[in-house]
This record gives structure tokens, C-alpha cells and sequence, in this order.
């Protein structure tokens, strides 16, 4: 079962994106509104971002151009639907051991493949961590090969054993 949600692009002590600013990102109440109130909950109908844009008193030409900007900017790293684990498609959380000095290199090219939603460094041997989702197991096992090609890295897999439910929803603004 899907939840749909917006996906804040999760804390990274280094900037991933070359027009990211490592300054804070200054944002209206609209902006801030959306990106609070849409993590969870994005309108499942033929049209989420009117729907959103009526909630919260705007249109939806503008709904999609601040999506758009944050995205842009890296606050937002996708708009999309988050499914549970082994309800649909396959996935898996992967773990690559880089050397500092590629990090942010390797990230960007694991970033760049459409079935990542989402990478993070930890301070650890194996120090970027990232989840891939695909339609099936063949699939993630060919995205996960052609990263290791990609990137000349081998990657640690780390396929779901026993399901937790984590709420990373939480209130950006008080």
C-alpha cells in the first residue's frame, strides 16, 4: 500500500548539488506550509497539486513552481509515492565504502539513478548509504550492478529481514 509523500532530502553534512547553497535556504510561509503539511498525505486523485493548492489558498501553478524551485535547490529531493516493503516492486538499503576525497562524486552518480530516492553518508567504513527501489528483483539487481560498473565500487546489499515502521514525518516548523 502506497503512502504517498513528498521526500525531504535527508540531512547531509556535505552539500550533494553544485547549485545548493550550504546557507540556509530562506522560505515563505507558503513554502513552508506545503513542504510541512504534504510529507504525508499527498491527494491520492487526478489532480494532488490543485488539490493541495485549494488547501492551502494558492493555485496550482504556484504549488508546482515552489516544488519545482526546492527541488531545484535541493531542499526537495523528490515528490512521490513511498511504498511498503515488499508490498510492490523490490528494494533494498545498499552501503558503498568510498574514499573521502569521491564521496560527493560517487553520491551524485548514485543520486543521478531514478530508483534512489534518497542517500545519506554515515561515519562509518562503509560511509554512503541509499535505498533502491524497482519494479521487480531483476531489475534492482541490474541497477545495483550498474552502479558497481558506474562507480567502480562494490556495493554492500542489505535487503529488508524483518519490517519496522519508522515515521520520518515530523514538524519542520513550530
Amino acid at each position: 500500500m502506497a503512502t504517498p509523500a513528498p521526500i525531504i532530502k535527508q540531512a547531509i553534512t556535505r552539500t550533494r548539488r553544485e547549485n545548493r547553497t550550504k546557507d540556509a535556504i530562506p522560505l515563505n510561509d507558503l513554502e513552508k506550509r506545503l513542504l510541512n503539511e504534504y510529507q504525508k498525505g499527498l491527494p491520492l486523485s487526478p489532480t494532488p497539486y490543485r488539490d493541495i493548492a485549494e488547501r492551502l489558498g494558492t493555485s496550482e501553478a504556484l504549488v508546482l513552481k515552489i516544488l519545482d524551485r526546492l527541488q531545484q535547490l535541493g531542499v526537495v529531493s523528490r515528490v512521490g509515492p513511498v511504498f511498503k516493503p515488499k508490498q510492490v516492486g523490490a528494494s533494498t538499503l545498499a552501503a558503498i565504502a568510498v574514499p573521502e576525497t569521491r564521496l560527493e562524486i560517487v553520491a551524485d552518480q548514485i543520486s543521478a539513478y531514478p530508483e534512489v530516492n534518497h542517500n545519506y553518508e554515515r561515519e562509518d567504513s562503509y560511509n554512503l548509504w541509499f535505498v533502491v527501489t524497482a519494479p521487480n528483483q531483476q531489475r534492482l539487481e541490474q541497477v545495483l550492478q550498474e552502479m558497481e560498473r558506474e562507480t567502480g565500487y562494490a556495493i554492500l546489499y542489505l535487503p529488508l529481514e524483518k519490517q519496522f515502521h519508522i515515521d520520518l514525518g515530523f514538524p519542520l516548523w513550530c
